[in-house]
């Protein structure tokens, strides 16, 4: 978390979230109003915010790593344009995205351009992800895969790893679990000995380019500097 965010939930009445990332959260929380619900219910939960908010009460809402990135800060300025809540003031407080902390701990894959890609498709048509792979892949692009694969659906991420191999099956990959939580784990490979059925919901996958140099377990990409200036002995 931003020291923003650390002040935004000390100076909150009420905290709404999916239950997991709200017991993470721990005694940061404690004596404050609960508006908690499972998966595929944020609709439900930003509208209880909402109305908390009405109310008169100073609502937090909390997402994984940071509310504008998959996030729910998009879904409560759509909701805000309904005329019920349109004069509620949303802040939108950065946090540290999941797709960061996990290139944290691999080096600095993303030292040039990169993407970051969502393989659920609960909100997106699954040919429109599969043309986005394809895009990111023919880019020369270094990637990170968000919603990798669920016990429901590993074929989008079989097919971005067969795409990414055709490119250079030689490419690293790393497959970071848990960033900054409980069971933490970094595996380095390369798309040739992916781990596909080691990786779930709460992996982070990062494909390098190109221009992605491994040095031991950590793996950066070049930016030009080589090329651009001499580099002393």
């Amino acid at each position: 978390m931003t020291g923003q965010a650390v002040k935004v939930l000390e100076s909150c009445t009420a905290v709404a979230g999916y239950r997991l990332y709200l017991d993470q959260l721990g005694p940061m929380i404690a004596g404050k109003r609960l508006i908690a619900s499972g998966m595929r219910q944020e609709i439900m939960r930003c509208r209880e915010a909402l109305e908390a908010a009405l109310a008169g009460e100073r609502v937090a809402v909390v997402s994984s790593g940071d509310a504008g990135v998959y996030g729910m800060a998009g879904l409560l300025l759509e909701l805000c344009e309904l005329e019920r809540y349109r004069e509620i003031e949303v802040e939108v407080v950065p946090g540290v995205t999941a797709a960061l902390a996990a290139a944290a701990l691999v080096g600095a894959p993303f030292m040039n351009d990169f993407a970051v890609l969502s393989l659920s498709d609960l909100m997106t048509d699954r040919e429109l992800i599969r043309r986005r792979i394809r895009a990111v892949a023919a880019c020369d692009l270094p990637v990170a895969f968000y919603n990798p694969r669920s016990t429901k659906r590993e074929e989008l991420l079989e097919y971005a790893v067969a795409v990414f191999r055709e490119t250079d099956p030689a490419l690293p990959v790393a497959v970071v679990h848990n960033a900054f939580r409980d069971g933490q784990r970094v595996d380095l490979v390369t798309l040739d000995d992916f781990p596909l059925h080691q990786v779930n919901m709460t992996s982070i996958v990062i494909i390098g380019n190109s221009q992605t140099v491994v040095r031991g377990n950590r793996f950066y990409c070049r930016r030009g500097y080589r090329e651009k200036h001499e580099f002393e002995a």
